[in-house]
């Protein structure tokens, strides 16, 4: 994997979750982690709705050029198929913000994002577990299992999604550097 792939890896939940976290600021006296959804911050004709919308787009194009690396790290052809599954979900991740809440979109290409995301991690770390990676296969499973049990709770709990949302994307997030660090930890072994 070349190091401005790993960069783009390192980097693209660190720039999304900045843009997130930046509009949940700004909207603060309104928006609420328990009664509203993410896509709520970067609504049509909100003010600085591009606070959130532009960063989701950057960390789509980072993450399919960190993804694309990952191609060379594969050593099952499940994980190959895992990481095109996982590329089509950060498409639709670049769809929230293409196609912002309020547009006729936004519905399909939020849930595309969340399940295609999810299922690709998963399908991966099949992949990962195929190939001889057992641990960081069996944390990929449970990630992905508590991740959805988790999250459908919450949708039932709270009013709003905004709470279910953050648990796929921590628990995406958390399978990214668990990978990443794989990687970087087999690096210096040559």
């Amino acid at each position: 994997m070349k190091r401005s792939q790993q960069l783009a890896g390192l980097c693209a939940p660190l720039i999304g979750l900045g843009g997130i976290f930046t509009a949940i600021f700004i909207h603060r006296s309104w928006w609420s982690l328990t009664d509203n959804a993410i896509s709520d911050l970067g609504k049509v004709n909100l003010p600085y709705n591009w606070v959130m919308n532009v960063p989701l787009v950057v960390v789509a194009v980072l993450g399919i050029y960190y993804a694309l690396g990952l191609f060379k790290e594969a050593k099952h052809p499940t994980m190959k198929l895992g990481i095109w599954i996982f590329i089509l979900g950060l498409m639709f991740l670049a769809g929230i913000g293409i196609f912002p809440e309020g547009t006729s979109l936004h519905y399909y290409v939020s849930w595309g994002f969340f399940i295609t995301a999810s299922f690709g991690m998963l399908v991966a770390g099949v992949g990962l577990y195929l190939g001889g990676e057992k641990q960081l296969g069996i944390i990929t499973a449970i990630i992905f299992v508590f991740g959805w049990i988790l999250g459908l709770w919450a949708m039932k709990v709270f009013r709003g999604v905004a709470f279910s949302e953050f648990i796929g994307i921590f628990g995406i997030i958390t399978w990214h550097y668990m990978v990443f660090a794989k990687i970087l930890k087999e690096e210096k072994k040559v």
